[in-house]
C-alpha cells in the first residue's frame, strides 16, 4: 500500500505521468510484494492479477522494470526461505487429499472474507476512535495471551510447530484447530479496528495449519502416510488463492516459502485453483474489491 501510494503521489504531478496513473501504482506495488516476500514473480503476478486485472505493453513494462529493482534488492539483502524445511517430492496418490484440502481452503478462505466483512462493518459503527482502537487492541491482546503463535506474522510460531510435526511429536489437535478459526479472527479484528495488516501472511499461516491438522488426521486415523509439509503448503497456497482471487501469485509466493518448493507446482497450482473456484461461489468478492467498494463510498 505504501508504495502504491508513491506510485500514485508521482501521478498527481502535472506532467505525462498523469497518463499511467495504473501503471505506476501497479509498479510500486511489484516492488512493495516482492521486497516485502523475497519473490519478484509473486510481486509481478501480484500486480497484474490484482490490481492491474489487465494486459497491455506499458502495464507489463513499468511492473517488469519494478521486478528487476526488487530483484536487484532481494539479491543485496535477503534471500533466505521462510521456512528451513526442504520439499522432497509428491506422489500421484496423494493428488486427491491435496485436492481436499483445497477443498477445505476455499471454504477457511470464504469465512476469513465474511469475517473481515464483518468486523470492518462492525467497528466502522463505533464514532469513538479511541473507543474503536483500543477495544479491538484488547479482544486480539486477550487472543494472543491465550495462544502467543497468533501473535505478528506467526511465522516462528509455524516454525516451532512444524518442526514438532515433522520431528514426529505428538500435535495438541484441538489447538490446531483452534488456532486455524482464530488467526484469521485475530487478523480481522486488527484490520477492523484500524490496526495495520494484510492477507496475504494470516491466509498463508491458517492454511498452513490446515493442511497439518488434515494431514496428521489422515495419517493416525486411517493409517496413511501423507507428508506433513507438502499437505501445509498445499493448505496455505489453496487458503490465499482463495482469498486474493490470484492462483498464479499463490502458487509462487507459497512454493517460495522452503527450498525446493516449486516441486509441488501442480498440486499447488491445482489447489489454488479449485479453493478460487469455491471461495468465489460462496462469496463473489475478494477482501480487495471490498476495501475498494469502502473507499468509494467514503469518497462519495
Amino acid at each position: 500500500m505504501a508504495t502504491a501510494t508513491l506510485g500514485n503521489a508521482a501521478y498527481e504531478q502535472e506532467f505525462s505521468a498523469r497518463l499511467y496513473k495504473r501503471e505506476l501504482i501497479c509498479a510500486g506495488v511489484t516492488t512493495g510484494v516482492a521486497v516485502l516476500f523475497a519473490s519478484p514473480l509473486a510481486g509481478w503476478l501480484f500486480a497484474l492479477e490484482v490490481i492491474a486485472r489487465k494486459f497491455r505493453n506499458t502495464l507489463l513494462l513499468s511492473c517488469t522494470a519494478s521486478a528487476l529493482v526488487a530483484w536487484a534488492f532481494i539479491a543485496l539483502f535477503d534471500n533466505k526461505s521462510l521456512l528451513p524445511f526442504q520439499v522432497s517430492g509428491w506422489h500421484w496418490y496423494a493428488l486427491l487429499f491435496f485436492l481436499l484440502i483445497s477443498l477445505l481452503g476455499g471454504v477457511l478462505s470464504a469465512y476469513f472474507t465474511w469475517l473481515l466483512t464483518r468486523m470492518k462493518r462492525f467497528f466502522s459503527g463505533i464514532q469513538s476512535n479511541f473507543l474503536r482502537v483500543n477495544s479491538g487492541a484488547l479482544l486480539v491482546g486477550l487472543l494472543i495471551f491465550a495462544f502467543p503463535l497468533l501473535y505478528g506474522d506467526s511465522y516462528e510460531g509455524l516454525r516451532e510447530l512444524m518442526h514438532a510435526a515433522l520431528s514426529g511429536t505428538a500435535l495438541s489437535l484441538t489447538t490446531v484447530l483452534l488456532l486455524i478459526f482464530l488467526k484469521p479472527l485475530a487478523a480481522a479484528l486488527t484490520l477492523g479496528a484500524g490496526g495495520d495488516g494484510g492477507v496475504f501472511v494470516p491466509s498463508r499461516v491458517a492454511g498452513a495449519l490446515l493442511g497439518v491438522l488434515f494431514g496428521s488426521v489422515c495419517n493416525s486415523v486411517f493409517g496413511l502416510h501423507l507428508l506433513l509439509l507438502n499437505c501445509a503448503l498445499i493448505g496455505a497456497a489453496a487458503t490465499l488463492s482463495a482469498a486474493i482471487y490470484a492462483p498464479f501469485t499463490a502458487l509462487v509466493l507459497v512454493a517460495g516459502l522452503v527450498p525446493g518448493g516449486y516441486a509441488l507446482a501442480l498440486p499447488l497450482f491445482l489447489g489454488a485453483v479449485l479453493s478460487r473456484f469455491v471461495s468465489q461461489k460462496r462469496i463473489p468478492y475478494n477482501v480487495y474489491a471490498y476495501d475498494f467498494y469502502l473507499a468509494a463510498k467514503v469518497a462519495r
